[in-house]
């Protein structure tokens, strides 16, 4: 346990520079967030159809772990977000991910270029079924292949 939090820990230098980030406060749905500029910038639209969203996405180094491939977190995110925005309808309250299932099949470099395609599979009641395919635009080769099941909350009633 020690080696592990050893090598998950910060040095001295590291500790001073993230204590001396400054981190403004922020007002829940003003502006964009932290999140949104770290995990999602980047991510461009292509095509949208009904019940399909094609993405483009270019590997940037902030996401990438430490051999120089995209983190599978950040693959992760991308199957949640690219998957729940298929189902996406203004005015109604937005999905949540009840169920993720990711099969990571090969690895994706730094600048590589991805191809991520979100197509609704069906759709019961509140529940609905999504396919995320992420696949590198040159190579055609299948990064990641993700499975969701995605449910949206009635509109809260007023008792």
């Amino acid at each position: 346990m020690e080696r592990a939090k050893k090598f998950l820990g910060l040095s001295q230098d590291e500790s001073e520079a993230v204590s001396r980030l400054d981190v403004p406060e922020r007002q829940a749905g003003e502006g964009k967030s932290f999140y949104d500029t770290f995990a999602l910038a980047g991510n461009r639209v292509v095509r949208v159809e009904p019940g399909l969203i094609v993405c483009s996405f270019k590997v940037p180094p902030r996401l990438t772990d430490r051999t120089g491939k995209l983190a599978n977190g950040a693959i992760a995110n991308l199957v949640d977000v690219v998957g729940i925005s298929v189902d996406f309808v203004e005015g109604l309250p937005m999905n949540v991910s009840v169920d993720m299932s990711i099969s990571y099949l090969s690895t994706a470099k730094l600048d590589d270029e991805l191809e991520i395609i979100s197509k609704r599979l069906g759709q019961r009641g509140g529940c609905t079924g999504t396919l995320v395919l992420v696949r590198n635009k040159a190579t055609g080769e299948i990064i990641a292949e993700g499975r969701l099941s995605l449910f949206r909350p009635q509109a809260s009633s007023k008792l």
